[in-house]
């Protein structure tokens, strides 16, 4: 199964399959639930929101390399098995043929391409405010939008919402244009009736029915996530449109799709209107989102972890990094800080977290309640704007540590040293690096079960700071006095740094292996 955002290309593959079905038998009687009954047509709606839904179009010039063997203009991307994608293979390498039978190694200019994609929108002001997905105009160097009535007006972008794929278009017209408004998507339940109204494929303004079938879907599409999913027909080219409620509001902006081909099987993804109207928003003002920003990193809560803790169940979100001069360290909130709430709002999984601070106005004040050393810690906050390439990693500053033999911490499988210039040498660390570095991990060991190993930093054990292997052994002592399952350590490797429970059950599993 693959993600498609629904843009079409110029070039598009109507595919479709079929598979049957095996009847369930139902192995329970279920009271039956009082239910709206379905509309009997959809034609008297349909017909009020058709005006404000458009079709957008972008243009964008690429230029075709030249220099060397096989280089030329590279290949559209066409859905799997597409028989568009053999057919431009064919057609560019007769073109490169023909050119001197070199692929373009003759350093001759090459004409410029348009490559055109087509989408949807809908207007929100009668002066020409069109709201769309980023994805649909991104990199376009023209821009324009087709009113039912089959106007064509050239747009101009007010603003792009990368991280939220949502752009803010303006086109002029001599007379008021039709609009729809975006109502309340928190009102919007699983089983309600929606409309999806937009351009697939090309042919102009199309209507589709189904529910909301899913509400804050998490697709991996980006840290922002918490999309409407439908079974309303959505295909490449309904990016942007909008979906509908049954009072014609515009509740979600149809985004994606899952599909193995390109095609609707049945799932869509919309993102909500009350996410979208206040980006838009910002865009109007700003010509950019403004979203809040706390300033920390963050890892989800295992079961594990929140033994290791006492906390009594697994959420929250915790803080493996703070940003140097961010919100959050002038907060004092600190690594191992697990947050609970933010703003009043409770922090059920990590994924949640990054929504709401987004969602928050930059400026404010807001409470951040905290577990820490065992009981609830509730600070104030005062959120900045997120910067545009936020670097949310802090800097670490220490001095190097004596060098002296890897230590065995009892139990855990691992042989750690202090910071030494031969260990920053050997694995790359930083100049001033704190911790304790593992020079060995046995097999079969807890330390191997999470995936240790050599190089990694212990930077906490317990949320206490380390800087020896006496430190480290300590801490882990204190663990097993306290009849703690898990031992939480602070690891620091290439990729960043992250909170690991280590089992204090498991022995070793045999001698450990001599540091090599």
């Amino acid at each position: 199964m693959r993600l498609f955002r629904s843009t079409l290309a110029r070039a598009s593959l109507l595919g479709v399959s079929f598979a049957l079905v095996t009847p369930v038998p139902l192995v329970q009687l279920i009271q039956p639930a009082a239910a709206r009954s379905a509309p009997d047509s959809f034609a008297d709606l349909a017909a009020r929101l058709l005006p404000a839904v458009v079709n957008v179009s972008s243009t964008q010039t690429i230029t075709a390399k030249n220099g060397g063997p096989g280089v030329g203009p590279e290949l559209p991307i066409f859905p799997p098995g597409s028989p568009f994608e053999q057919f431009f293979k064919d057609f560019l390498n007769r073109n490169r043929q023909g050119q001197g039978g070199n692929g373009g190694g003759d350093n001759q200019p090459r004409p410029e391409r348009r490559a055109q994609s087509l989408g949807s929108g809908f207007i929100i002001d009668p002066s020409g405010l069109v709201v769309t997905n980023n994805h649909v105009i991104e990199g376009a160097d023209e821009v324009s939008v087709t009113l039912q009535d089959n106007t064509i007006l050239k747009a101009e972008i007010v603003g792009r919402d990368e991280s939220g794929d949502i752009a803010l278009l303006k086109v002029k017209s001599d007379k008021p244009l039709p609009t729809v408004t975006f109502g309340d998507s928190a009102q919007s339940r699983v089983g309600d009736w929606v409309l999806a109204i937009g351009n697939p494929f090309g042919l102009g303004g199309t209507v589709t029915a189904g529910i909301v079938s899913a509400r804050g879907r998490d697709i991996h599409q980006g840290q922002y996530d918490d999309f409407i999913q439908t079974d309303a027909a959505i295909n490449r080219g309904n990016s942007g449109g909008p979906l509908f409620n049954m009072d014609g509001q515009v509740i979600g902006i149809n985004t994606a799709i899952f599909s193995p081909s390109g095609g609707s099987i049945g799932i869509g993804f919309s993102i909500p209107s009350n996410m979208a109207k206040n980006i838009v928003a910002q865009l109007k003002e700003y010509g950019h989102p403004r979203r809040g920003w706390l300033g920390v990193k963050i890892q989800q809560v295992t079961p594990d972890i929140a033994e290791s803790l006492g906390l009594k169940d697994a959420s929250g979100a915790m803080v493996a990094g703070v940003t140097d001069g961010g919100p959050a360290e002038k907060a004092k909130i600190r690594g191992g800080d697990i947050i609970l709430k933010f703003d009043g709002q409770d922090v059920k999984e990590m994924h949640n977290l990054p929504r709401i601070v987004a969602d928050a106005e930059v400026g404010k004040e807001v409470p951040v309640v905290l577990w820490r050393d065992g009981k609830e810690v509730t600070v104030q906050t005062v959120l900045a704007e997120r910067p545009a390439d936020a670097q949310l990693a802090s800097a670490d500053a220490g001095k190097p540590a004596d060098t002296t033999k890897p230590t065995d911490i009892s139990g855990l499988g691992l042989k750690v040293a202090p910071v030494s210039q031969d260990l920053k040498d050997k694995f790359q660390l930083q100049e001033g690096q704190k911790g304790v570095v593992i020079t060995d991990v046995a097999p079969n060991t807890p330390a191997a079960d999470r995936g240790l190993k050599p190089g990694d930093v212990i930077m906490e054990v317990q949320q206490g700071e380390v800087a020896s292997p006496a430190d480290v052994q300590k801490q882990v002592d204190a663990a097993r006095k306290a009849d703690r399952k898990f031992v939480l350590m602070l690891i620091q490797r290439e990729g960043g740094v992250q909170y690991v429970p280590l089992s204090l059950s498991k022995s070793t599993g045999g001698k450990d292996k001599q540091p090599g």
